[in-house]
């Protein structure tokens, strides 16, 4: 399974988001959330439910450990 810096960048590219408007509902910078993607920085937990709930995902999918994506 993919992990989870992958899956951050497939979702948002999907939606055709740019990292600005993920940090923007996160409420960090735009270098910040690079490093989420690039797995320089870990997810913060607190970020792992925003995401999960804006892309409407389980924190399982999310993080690599299901592949059923609720």
């Amino acid at each position: 399974m993919k992990p989870y810096c992958e899956l951050l960048r497939e979702l948002r590219e999907s939606r055709d988001l740019k990292q600005s408007d993920i940090a923007s509902i996160l409420g960090t910078t735009q270098q910040v959330y690079s490093r989420y993607e690039t797995g320089i920085n870990e997810l913060p937990l607190r970020h792992l439910v925003t995401l999960c709930g804006f892309y409407h995902v389980s924190a399982d999918y999310l993080l690599g450990l299901s592949k059923n994506d609720r």
